[in-house]
């Protein structure tokens, strides 16, 4: 069902100052920047996104996205082990070459995992 990690999603609290150190001094391609870049933004990284997003002082953790095939099966699969879903399946972001869904829940530690999959059009 999983077929690799598509996504981490770093907390930030000073989006400006991290998209800059990200992209210019790590060298990362920048693939998205809402219309308010205060919120967040999203980077390749090795063909894994890095996607930065902003976190009130003390709040937030790193979250991993695994990437699947099919969303809806994928989270009824995880529902009928139990799995509990703060965010169900929804669209994301639409790029030039594919739509973005995904899905939210916790471990038991209380960290975010997420489901996400890439429709192509």
């Amino acid at each position: 069902m999983i077929s690799g990690i598509g996504q981490i999603d770093v907390a930030i609290r000073d989006m400006s100052r991290a998209v800059e150190f990200y992209r210019s001094r790590l060298g990362l391609r920048l693939l998205f920047e809402p219309a308010d870049p205060c919120n967040s933004a999203l980077f390749d990284c090795g063909g894994v996104r890095l996607a930065l997003r902003r976190v009130e002082e003390g709040a937030g953790n790193s979250t991993v996205y695994f990437k699947v095939g099919d969303l809806e099966s994928a989270a009824a699969e995880l529902k009928s082990r139990g799995v509990v879903f703060e965010r169900e399946p929804h669209l994301v972001a639409h790029f030039p070459e594919h739509d973005l869904f995904m899905a939210l829940f916790r471990d038991p530690e209380g960290n975010a995992i997420g489901l996400m999959s890439e429709a192509r059009r």
